[in-house]
């Protein structure tokens, strides 16, 4: 039997971003003239042969979604988790219950990287179609890396790590469905510990994910100062 094609996304949107300290959670933030999350899920609709999207929300989400600007082909589960891996598992098992096959590939993506553009999750796509494995968006370091100096009362520099072959992990990530669910059953035993993406878990199967160069503006907006940054971008592309 050949293997599948297909692809779909999935939006973990449980989260309360207590970093950003916003009054809501980050991703129903208003920018660019309305709410973040609408702004990541519109640039996601407009990639080619997508088959469907899952946003998974909180089991209480009362959001008020935008019915006029929601993207065909994407739906929402009220299953999400404690944690960002538990909303993806608890997403996943939602998918295959609703006979999404095992041997598609689905791709997890966060919804405050409302920067992400349809060509960079394209060209995520077309690099893993045929990879054993799977991958993920990464940007390789060009800054200078430092550790932290653990005992002192203010932050110091411990020392200073080469940079060579490291690469700030980004999304979507992208791998088969029922192997990164069964890779993320394996840990939810433990509460997902250590599982801080997607990638994380299949490399704990001794897994080596693809890396596919994505853009700098496919951050993901975390602090105050980023709502400003991302609006400006938006705001520039319109």
């Amino acid at each position: 039997m050949p293997v599948s094609t297909n692809f779909h996304i999935l939006l973990p949107c449980a989260g309360s971003g207590q970093r950003a300290g916003t009054a809501q959670p980050k991703q129903f933030e208003q920018m660019a003239g309305q709410p973040m999350v609408m702004h990541t899920l519109q640039a996601l609709a407009q990639v080619p042969g997508l088959i469907s999207g899952w946003v998974i929300v909180s089991p209480n989400d009362n959001f008020h979604w935008p019915v006029e600007t929601w993207p065909d082909r994407f739906r929402r589960l009220a299953c999400g988790g404690a944690c960002r891996a538990e909303s993806v598992f608890n997403g996943l098992s939602g998918m295959l219950a609703s006979g999404v096959a095992a041997q598609d590939w689905v791709l997890v993506h966060d919804a405050a990287r409302c920067l992400v553009q349809p060509h960079e999750v394209s060209a995520l796509v077309q690099a893993c179609g045929q990879d054993a494995v799977g991958g993920l968006l990464a940007q390789p370091m060009t800054d200078t890396l430092k550790t932290q100096w653990p005992d002192a009362p203010s932050a110091r520099v411990d020392t200073t790590l080469p940079r060579e072959g490291k690469w700030l992990a980004q999304t979507p990530q992208m791998f088969r469905l029922g192997a990164l669910h069964g890779a993320l059953a394996q840990v939810a035993g433990d509460g997902f510990a250590g599982i801080t993406d997607e990638a994380s878990a299949m490399e704990r199967l001794g897994l080596r994910p693809l890396l596919v160069p994505g853009s700098a503006q496919n951050f993901k907006v975390t602090y105050p100062v980023d709502f400003a940054l991302a609006e400006t971008i938006l705001r520039s592309r319109k």
